[in-house]
């Protein structure tokens, strides 16, 4: 009877609307294995959770029956979604399975750009699956903390790792959400913790971002703490709250403003500059002088964000213009693809994006006088 209902609506649309052709679902069904009930339940998540985010993302209904699936949808989207409940039932024998772990595995796993392959076949091949994403990242090891294990995930932070792995100066460019200051502390902390290096040094320039603060008290740390606090979550997290406070008493972790960086020469350290959009040319030119032997800099921005008074360049474009091919230097380009945040972020930055690529006379005065091809 369904099934006559349907076909009766398909018809009156085609009498209506003889242009439109209706795509008739399709349905694919598969089992995984083994059959473990716990891991199933980490499969679905709460309520089922996990599985309505992989629904909504491809338009598709799951159903299953214990280890038994079925997928209906178009062709395309219940192939690429099968390919993903396997890469995440193989995920389940080693890890909890978070909503977080389920949208990053959709960010970050090659399935935007299968979906966008619309005159390629798929290979329904499980050893031609997710898990080829996986084979790209023999050349990277994870990076290993004393409170956490971090995998970069997306071709742009396999690459990034890289790079700060083989390159002096690193930098890493891209809007908000896309992991690009987590990695550099992470980075920092593995290095510090194989006594590759002796000391990290956190950097940034203090420019409030379109709010005017006033007087800030305490010592030089405290009035800089403000700035840097997403680098100090992600310390903590790495490390643990007390070892941190204790390698920062040590001198082994320092904060030091941008401002407070002339002069120096940084030798055998790991120094991060965060929000480099916020530089100057000259601040910028300084920084990267300071650098010395056995020290690698990391210098990550999002030039969308620039917060310098009117008619400042920002260094960090400047930066981007003149060191482009420099060995010993890379540059990552992050884009709103690659942002590991909640869904809305990626479609924010994307919103943000378009708006001022139609607006170009909206972008306000900073990036008018700012602006890089």
């Amino acid at each position: 009877m369904n099934s006559h209902i349907s076909s009766s609506e398909q018809t009156n649309t085609s009498q209506t609307k003889p242009e439109q052709t209706p795509v008739a679902p399709e349905s694919i069904q598969f089992t995984l294995e083994p059959n473990d009930s716990r891991r199933l339940a980490n499969l679905c998540g709460l309520l089922g959770q996990h599985l309505h985010q992989i629904e909504k993302h491809f338009a598709i209904e799951i159903r299953n029956r214990g280890n038994d699936f079925a997928l209906i949808g178009t062709k395309r989207a219940t192939t690429t979604a099968t390919q993903l409940l396997r890469h995440l039932y193989a995920e389940t024998a080693n890890a909890e399975l978070t909503p977080d772990e389920v949208h990053l595995a959709l960010q970050t796993s090659g399935i935007e750009a299968l979906m966008e392959q619309l005159n390629t076949p798929f290979e329904t091949n499980r050893n031609a699956d997710l898990d080829a994403t996986e084979s790209n990242n023999s050349g990277v090891t994870l990076i290993r903390t004393k409170k956490c294990t971090i995998k970069p995930r997306g071709a742009n932070q396999l690459g990034y790792v890289k790079a700060v792995q083989t390159n002096d100066i690193n930098f890493g460019i891209g809007p908000a959400g896309t992991g690009k200051t987590y990695l550099a502390v992470a980075c920092a902390v593995e290095a510090l913790l194989k006594d590759q290096i002796e000391r990290i040094l956190l950097v940034r320039p203090a420019v409030e971002a379109g709010e005017k603060l006033g007087f800030l008290p305490g010592d030089l740390a405290q009035k800089v703490d403000p700035y840097l606090r997403p680098l100090y979550d992600a310390l903590f997290e790495m490390l643990g709250f007390d070892t941190v406070g204790k390698l920062m008493e040590r001198g082994i972790i320092e904060v030091a403003p941008l401002a407070f960086m002339r002069g120096r020469t940084l030798n055998n350290s790991f120094v991060i500059l965060d929000e480099s959009q916020n530089t100057t040319r000259e601040q910028m030119k300084m920084f990267l002088t300071r650098i010395g032997f056995g020290t690698t800099a990391i210098i990550t921005g999002d030039p969308t964000q620039i917060d310098l008074p009117r008619g400042m360049a920002s260094g960090l474009r400047h930066a981007v213009e003149v060191l482009e091919g420099v060995s010993g230097i890379s540059f990552t380009h992050f884009t709103s693809k690659d942002v590991v945040r909640h869904p809305i972020v990626m479609r924010i930055v994307e919103a943000y994006d378009a708006f001022e690529k139609a607006n170009p006379s909206h972008n306000g005065n900073n990036n008018q006088n700012n602006q890089v091809s």
